[in-house]
Parts: structure tokens; C-alpha cells; sequence
């Protein structure tokens, strides 16, 4: 290791030899949270959190961006392997202790709050679902040109699958499909439109805990999804899990935006959409590899955010 690489190293280790600082990043590890939603949950004033944030934002632990009068703070999607590592290291030694598992507890209502958004949101607009998507997002959602891509002896997840529109599209091309939503009024709406196609089933569940076996998909799609989902890593972490070694994972999802507080207000979203760096770090650290991502060509019909795609193997 030469100096450079040391006086880099010593001065990571540096912003975590603060116990308020390692509390602070353990909870942005994976979820934002405002000033106010970090003074409540570490129970610590406002000027001292705040004097850490800047410290942590100053040495590249830490982004945040602008929602309104709000700055909402994440674990930085740009930290070099080195620093993730130290971090991974860090974090597990300390997340099982009674202080961190303290905090976690009282991160939980601020979290639930923002799930039940979403899902107060789509138990209001299922018959309007599918129009509201198209209108917003245009034919892109459909990823029609994918279909013939599809291997018949595969099980395809349609994950977040709402309406589902989507898992009607697939079912055709797949051996079967599940369709996972924990929205009951959504999933009426899939029902129907399911009804007489055999080789597709329909799930109740949270994403964060997939009703799916181990191994059981080869092909698992987050169609626009991913912005409703308090903690993405959690999500990708869970379709690794029932992901069948060599299977892929297709992700599509707005391109970060600046119309975040609309969307969050009217419609439940929890994220501003996505840069790449953000997605390709919570892939690779639940073990993804092959990372693609590819912005989409904007649909002239559409007046929603800019949409790109990943991809990634299992």
C-alpha cells in the first residue's frame, strides 16, 4: 500500500470513529432520511446532527438531494471499493449491537409512513392504473420488444406486478409466471385479467419479502417499481434470492428527476427515480454481476420522467 493509499484509508476510518456518524450511516445504508427524521430517531439535536452530516457529506460518505424545503440524505452511490469494504466491515460489527438495533426500531414508523403512501395510492387507483402508467410512461412499459427474448422453459417474476398488464404479456412466452403485489385492490384487477391463463399465478406480498422458494424464478422484472420501495437494496437482495444461478434480473424505472415532490405527494413515490452509479452500487452489493443499464428513448406520448433499463445476473 503506498502513502496515498494509506492517508486514505486513515482518513475513512477517521469519520467513523464517531459513534453519532457510524449511527448515521447505518441508517442512511439502504433509506433517506431528512435532518429532522435523523434528530428524531438518534435522539440527538438538530446542530450536532447537522455537524455531522456536513463532516460525512464533506468526505464523500454522504449525498443528499432537495425535495421541496426538505434535503433528504443517502449512503453515497460513488464510494470506491476500498471504502465500501471498510464500511461492510464497520456496519457488521456494530448493526446486532442494542444501540443500533435501538435505532432501527424507531427508524421503522418513519419508513412505514412513506410504505403506506404508496399503498394508500394504489388502493385508490387500480381501475385507473393502467391509464394513469400509460399516460405518464407510454409504451415503454410494456417492454413488448423484450417478449421474444424470453426462454419457454423459464419462470418469470412480475414483481410489483399491479394491474397485471405486464404478467398478461409475458405469460404466453414463459413455462409460468408469478405475479407478486401487496396490493389487494390491484391484484383483483390482475384476477380478472388473469383468469384464463392457466400458466400464470398471482401472490400477495411485500417485495422486501418475496412469497417465492429459493431459486424458483429465472427471470424476475421490477417494472417501474423500484421508486415505491423504501429500502432497494432489501428488494434486489431478495430477488437474488429466488433468482436460479445464470438468472437475470431486469429493472425499469425513471431516470433521477426533479419533480419529486409532486410525484411523492399524488402518487406515493418514495424515490426521485434513479442514477445509474446508485442502482449499479445496491447490485453489486447483493452480489449481481453483468450490470447493464441503458437509457431509454424518450416516447413522445408520454409526459412522465425519462425511463432507462438494467439488467444484471444472478
Amino acid at each position: 500500500m503506498n502513502n496515498a493509499d494509506s492517508s486514505s484509508i486513515l482518513e475513512r476510518l477517521s469519520a467513523l470513529s464517531d459513534e453519532t456518524r457510524t449511527r448515521i450511516l447505518a441508517l442512511l445504508d439502504g433509506s433517506e432520511f431528512t435532518v429532522s427524521e435523523l434528530c428524531a430517531v438518534l435522539q440527538t439535536p438538530q446542530p450536532t446532527v447537522s455537524r455531522h452530516l456536513k463532516m460525512l457529506a464533506l468526505e464523500g460518505w454522504v449525498q443528499a438531494r432537495t425535495e421541496g424545503r426538505k434535503r433528504h440524505y443517502h449512503l453515497s452511490p460513488q464510494l470506491d471499493d476500498s471504502t465500501r469494504s471498510l464500511w461492510r466491515i464497520v456496519h457488521n460489527e456494530v448493526s446486532e449491537s442494542s444501540l443500533y438495533r435501538a435505532d432501527a426500531e424507531r427508524a421503522q414508523p418513519v419508513l412505514d409512513e412513506r410504505r403506506m403512501r404508496a399503498t394508500a395510492f394504489f388502493s385508490e387507483s387500480a381501475a385507473e392504473w393502467d391509464r394513469a402508467r400509460a399516460e405518464l410512461f407510454g409504451s415503454a412499459t410494456g417492454l413488448g420488444p423484450l417478449l421474444g427474448l424470453i426462454d419457454p422453459t423459464w419462470v418469470v417474476g412480475d414483481l410489483g406486478c399491479g394491474t397485471g398488464a405486464l404478467t398478461a404479456r409475458v405469460t404466453p412466452f414463459a413455462r409460468r409466471t408469478i405475479g407478486v403485489d401487496r396490493s389487494a385492490a390491484m391484484l383483483s384487477t390482475a384476477q380478472a385479467r388473469l383468469s384464463e391463463m392457466d400458466t400464470a399465478e398471482l401472490r400477495c406480498g411485500e417485495l422486501e419479502s418475496l412469497p417465492i422458494e429459493d431459486e424458483e424464478l429465472d427471470l424476475a422484472i421490477l417494472a417501474l417499481v423500484l421508486h415505491y420501495i423504501v429500502d432497494p437494496r432489501a428488494v434486489l437482495s431478495e430477488v437474488m434470492r429466488t433468482l436460479a444461478p445464470g438468472g437475470r434480473v431486469l429493472v425499469l424505472d425513471m431516470r433521477r428527476h426533479d419533480r419529486g415532490v409532486t410525484f411523492s405527494k399524488n402518487m406515493g413515490h418514495v424515490w426521485p427515480g434513479f442514477d445509474f452509479e446508485q442502482l449499479e452500487a445496491w447490485l453489486t452489493d447483493v452480489r449481481f454481476s453483468s450490470i447493464r443499464f441503458q437509457a431509454l428513448t424518450p416516447d413522445p406520448d408520454a409526459s412522465g420522467p425519462l425511463l432507462f433499463l438494467a439488467s444484471a445476473r444472478a
